[in-house]
């Protein structure tokens, strides 16, 4: 609870401070909006190939991999030796799953 009350102040102090001491030099450039690595002066219709929603799903599914393993890093001895042979099998098989996608060419940016 004290680690949330102090990030929350420490969060509301910068922004305040930002607001007072923050130097402002607005210009066309800084105001446009800018979204997903693309300026906004692309066309309507645009469409993105299928390699960026494949990397796309590729970083969540190993993202997700770190939020399983953490719980078990921390309390490893409370778990025990099963815990341990549960989670190799699991990086063994995210392994196995990354190798075959690298080897398939999904990570090649086109």
């Amino acid at each position: 609870m004290v680690f949330l009350v102090l990030g929350g102040v420490v969060g509301v102090l910068f922004g305040v401070l930002n607001l007072f001491l923050g130097q402002r030099s607005p210009n066309r450039s800084k105001l446009s909006p800018y979204e997903c690595g693309l300026p906004s002066d692309i066309r309507q219709g645009f469409r993105f190939g299928i390699s960026f929603y494949l990397i796309a799903m590729l970083f969540i599914l190993f993202d997700i991999e770190v939020i399983f393993l953490y719980p078990i890093a921390v309390q490893l001895r409370a778990f025990g030796a099963f815990a341990a042979s549960e989670t190799v099998v699991f990086v063994v098989l995210l392994m196995i799953a990354f190798v075959y996608v690298w080897r398939r060419g999904a990570l090649e940016w086109k």
